[in-house]
């Protein structure tokens, strides 16, 4: 009976959630709690990491382009798009703030697109550096053991004009620093550049169609357990990828964001145009 009411729903029937849906995002209705990831700071902004600074507010496009008018989002006129600066790896950020009341699996689900800004008459593939995705966590006050745990993916697309197309992960991420004078707020940047190791047999060929204003939506799905702390599945269309080796950012708790479960979506350019990550529909789902 429920796999009956999920197919009849075309907003749900396009994903495979867990039994519980804790959002469904579908950017026709706005922007359904996706705002810009602002650093910490203290008394002014100019203590603000570097990382941080560049970023600015996740948008709602209907996908404009200058041969047509608009492509619209996937089945609706709007999708969420990240957007960088055109500045050769300028990245942005997006984020969705949420608590978590019981441990155990979560589901990510989203159907994602990407390309440059299309200002010049050559199809632009290498010009995207990466796009991707993180989840940032942390156990509960009561926890002996909680850890602020930040599992990330990307899709690096390109570097320097070199076309990868591979999936990467990350384990460390930067020295804290402190912002401001009075030591009450740390702050460090963990999609500096540094660190990205490449998922086994993590290779995918995405589809990117044959001029620069053209675009398609992928599936992606990624699969975490909050009572283990660790990724279970990873699956971008057709494709399955081993997480044995996989794991995520660990450090030590934070004092103020016991039960976090937040989420981000992210885009980098590889040159100084442009880069636009494209987001029509997520679905984030439990089992518990």
């Amino acid at each position: 009976m429920r796999i009956a009411l999920l197919r009849v729903d075309p907003a749900l029937s396009r994903f495979d959630p867990l039994p519980r849906i804790i959002s469904l995002d579908d950017f026709s209705r706005g922007h359904c709690g996706w705002s810009q990831l602002v650093g910490n700071y203290e008394d002014h902004l100019d203590t603000m990491l570097p990382g941080y600074a560049q970023h600015s507010s996740a948008m709602l496009s209907t996908l404009g382009h200058w041969e047509a008018g608009s492509h619209g989002g996937m089945d609706s006129s709007y999708a969420l798009k990240i957007a960088t600066r055109p500045k050769p790896g300028a990245q942005n950020v997006a984020i969705k703030r949420h608590t978590f009341r019981k441990r155990g699996p979560i589901r990510f689900e989203a159907y994602f697109t990407f390309k440059p800004e299309a200002n010049e008459l050559k199809l632009s593939e290498t010009d995207v550096r990466s796009v991707g995705f993180l989840f940032d966590l942390q156990g509960g006050d009561q926890d002996a053991d909680a850890q602020r745990v930040m599992p990330h993916l990307r899709f690096l697309n390109a570097s320097d004009g070199k076309h990868w197309q591979k999936w990467q992960y990350k384990r460390e991420t930067t020295t804290f620093k402190a912002v401001g004078p009075e030591d009450k707020t740390l702050s460090h940047y963990h999609l500096s550049p540094d660190g990205w190791l490449d998922l086994p047999n993590g290779e995918q060929r995405l589809c990117y169609n044959e001029i620069p204003t053209k675009v398609n939506w992928s599936y992606l799905r990624f699969d975490f357990d909050l009572e283990t702390m660790k990724a279970t599945g990873f699956q971008c269309n057709d494709r399955n990828f081993d997480l044995s080796g996989f794991d995520s950012i660990r450090i030590p708790a934070m004092k103020n964001l016991w039960c976090m479960l937040n989420f981000c979506l992210f885009a980098e350019t590889d040159v100084a145009k442009r880069a636009f990550l494209y987001v029509d529909s997520i679905c984030i789902s439990g089992d518990f």
